[in-house]
């Protein structure tokens, strides 16, 4: 349960399925303290996306019982009569965090990207986007073209976004097709993948037919009708319909399934906004985080 209005959260609408005791960190005699107190406080708000009001509470580092080298702080939570505690393990050096709520970042570096370790995950290397490449924000979105959820969330992407954050947002698109719950996502990914490979900004044509129409389309018909929008649209039907006969694109698709698997999703849509994990359909959540990153990266400068 999260504070009421002090703290961001989403829920991916499609998915196929609903660590001895240590010593707690000690500086060197005369040092500055291996915790930092008003460091970790200012990560945190950042991590969780709490709000000003929000009143934030830290408890001293104490030996963890549970995992090696490591200590525990609670921190304590409250805002507008509601409260909540959330509990963190501190390296001894008091650089390395570990979240230990369920679903969080596994660790993040207060020194660096708290989200970096699932930056190191995301190849975005020949992937479908829009948007500048040196845009300070960028948007992942991990996408099933079969899915409901994602056809809601594509007008925030393709229109909201571009329109709010002129020049400020890059949006790359991952293939995630949930394929034991949606039998042509991953023949949907691949045709798509060919029109990318012949006019990469078509891909973001057949990305929105494909939404458009998503009633309109079983495993018999697909390949008929993604050929006749193609060629309706410039597109080589030749060799998009040797392209998708022989799956030409599957490899690539198999190797964004990859990265969804190692980065732990169970649903789409999911996205990561400058590596920071979230999902789910709602504007003013997603927005919330764009302006809280692009007001961090200006500060930074």
């Amino acid at each position: 349960m999260r504070l009421a209005a002090a703290f961001l959260f989403f829920v991916s609408a499609c998915s196929p399925t609903a660590w001895s005791q240590t010593s707690a960190p000690v500086a060197p005699s005369g040092s500055k303290p291996a915790f930092d107190k008003a460091a970790f406080e200012a990560a945190i708000r950042y991590y969780e996306v709490l709000v000003a009001g929000v009143a934030v509470k830290i408890d001293d580092p104490k030996p963890s019982k549970s995992l090696p080298g490591f200590s525990e702080v609670t921190v304590h939570l409250s805002f507008g009569g509601e409260s909540q505690d959330e509990l963190y393990y501190v390296s001894a050096d008091g650089q390395t965090v570990i979240p230990a709520a369920a679903g969080a970042v596994p660790a993040f570096n207060l020194g660096g990207n708290l989200f970096q370790i699932n930056l190191d995950k995301l190849d975005l290397n020949n992937q479908p986007s829009f948007g500048p490449s040196d845009a300070p924000v960028t948007i992942v979105e991990f996408g099933d073209l079969e899915c409901p959820s994602c056809r809601a969330e594509a007008p925030i992407l393709r229109g909201l976004i571009p329109s709010a954050y002129p020049g400020k947002v890059r949006v790359v698109f991952k293939d995630f097709p949930l394929e034991s719950i949606h039998p042509w996502a991953r023949a949907a990914s691949v045709a798509a993948r060919c029109v990318f490979h012949q006019n990469q900004d078509a891909f973001w044509k057949i990305y929105d037919w494909f939404y458009d129409t998503q009633d309109q389309i079983t495993p018999e018909v697909l390949t008929s009708k993604v050929l006749d929008w193609a060629g309706k649209n410039g597109i080589d039907v030749v060799q998009l319909g040797r392209c998708i006969e022989t799956k030409a694109t599957d490899a690539e698709v198999a190797r964004n399934l990859a990265d969804a698997h190692a980065l732990n999703l169970r649903g789409t849509p999911t996205l990561f906004v400058n590596g920071r994990k979230i999902g789910g359909v709602e504007w003013s959540a997603l927005q919330q985080i764009v302006d809280l990153e692009l007001s961090r990266q200006t500060k930074a400068h």
